[in-house]
């Protein structure tokens, strides 16, 4: 087959087969999800029960009645068929300032992260973060992109490239693939990383207000964590700058405040403690 016209023919099934995994995020953008979510359900309870086996638990039960009263007061207002899953929250004695959702309703919330957020609202902004992420399939979109970058790569390395003949070809295009998967790295999934932390910021300020907590904690918890320091540059980060993430949230807050406002009224009043 001729060279050019077996790249266009690869170049085209490519394509086709990103159009057809192609979904929207609830907060209409389109993303791409060629895993399946059952395998990711799989691998994440086995990642699940291998954390509860290793690490030591919160066994203080006061402590975990308030952070299990946190993540059912989120749950209650999802949307089915997340609703209605099964959920399962494991309180892990680290003084790691961390949560997690994986998919399938596996919560994963660390000590150190109480010590951080000062009251339920702010507990409910990072959970309800964290169940955006798994709720708006984050996870399946990073594996897929991923895949999907080493793929188009390849392929860019095969026309750019050019023939192998010699040792020479193959090294030229090694150098090729290398350098734009140098470029890849910073330029395409840094901040496209940032714009998944953007959206579950976003989505996790909707679930929490519902829920009936107040959403102004969640810039509030932020100016907290951002007290600790250390953060990388956000050129150089997967998650928005402190600065960038506290001033998006405030003007969230005045769309999520209403919800919330009307939520209480509604009876959604959290008690968790």
């Amino acid at each position: 087959m001729n060279s050019n016209l077996g790249s266009r023919l690869l170049v085209t099934v490519f394509a086709a087969v990103l159009l057809a995994s192609c979904s929207t995020t609830e907060t209409g953008r389109t993303q791409l999800t060629l895993k399946s979510e059952k395998q990711l359900e799989y691998e994440a309870k086995q990642a699940y029960e291998m954390m509860r086996e290793n690490l030591p638990l919160v066994k203080d039960q006061a402590t975990i009645d308030y952070v299990a009263c946190v993540a059912n007061a989120l749950i209650d207002v999802l949307e089915e068929p997340e609703k209605s899953m099964y959920w399962e929250l494991a309180l892990f004695d680290q003084p790691v300032v961390n949560a997690s959702v994986m998919a399938g309703g596996k919560i994963s919330v660390y000590a150190g992260l109480l010590g951080q957020a000062q009251n339920q609202h702010q507990v409910a902004s990072v959970m309800g973060h964290e169940m955006a992420h798994a709720i708006s399939k984050h996870t399946n979109e990073r594996a897929s992109r991923a895949a999907v970058s080493d793929v188009g790569i390849e392929i860019a390395a095969l026309i750019l490239g050019g023939p192998i003949y010699s040792y020479n070809d193959l090294n030229r295009r090694s150098g090729i693939y290398n350098a734009m998967k140098s470029v890849e790295d910073l330029g395409l999934n840094r901040p496209f990383t940032r714009k998944q932390e953007s959206e579950a910021d976003e989505i996790g300020l909707i679930y929490m207000a519902k829920a009936g907590f107040d959403p102004r904690e969640g810039p509030a918890l932020w100016e907290n964590m951002a007290k600790l320091g250390g953060a990388p540059p956000e050129i150089l980060s997967t998650h928005p700058s402190s600065g960038t993430r506290i001033q998006a949230l405030r003007e969230r807050v005045k769309t999520t405040l209403p919800i919330s406002e009307k939520a209480r009224a509604a009876g959604k009043r959290p008690r968790c403690g």
